[in-house]
């Protein structure tokens, strides 16, 4: 079968599909998704996708966002995702902290996956990755596969 490039009007109809898998496709852009109603997870890795916008017909349900393996530079359209709890967005494109800082607006984030984006490999490369992103994100539970552990949780434990 050739790969899917477009997310087309016929999703619309899944209104009771949880979890939509589309990975490994060549699909540049999201859209379409109206009728997902009850999404919780959507993967999108190894496709073209460049932005994240246009989610949010999905804001209000989904709970993971897989897209490993596209072509994000900019975390914009993100914020609307309230209930997220697990991003996986390796092997992109981000370049910069400020858009890593977006990440702060989504109250549940708890497991983030950012290895291979230019920006993780410069701060880990200066040993400041994990420390900056533990200290601006603070739901964060697990970054890049390993728990997060905070300093002032294990001063509390003390008392």
């Amino acid at each position: 079968m050739p790969p899917i490039e477009i997310m087309d009007s016929s999703l619309s109809t899944l209104v009771k599909c949880e979890k939509l898998s589309l990975s490994t496709n060549a699909i540049e852009r999201i859209q379409n998704l109206n009728g997902l109603k009850n999404l919780k997870i959507l993967s999108l890795g190894r496709n073209k996708i460049k932005s994240l916008n246009r989610l949010e017909p999905v804001a209000d349900t989904l709970e993971e966002l897989w897209v490993s393996y596209n072509l994000i530079e900019k975390l914009d359209g993100i914020h609307v995702l309230k209930r997220l709890k697990v991003l996986y967005m390796s092997n992109n494109h981000v370049k910069t902290f400020a858009e890593v800082e977006k990440l702060a607006d989504l109250p549940f984030l708890e497991d983030l996956l950012f290895v291979g984006n230019p920006i993780e490999e410069a701060l880990s490369t200066s040993g400041e990755w994990r420390d900056k992103v533990a200290t601006r994100l603070k739901s964060l539970k697990k970054l890049d596969g390993v728990p997060v552990i905070r300093e002032e949780e294990e001063e509390d434990d003390e008392y």
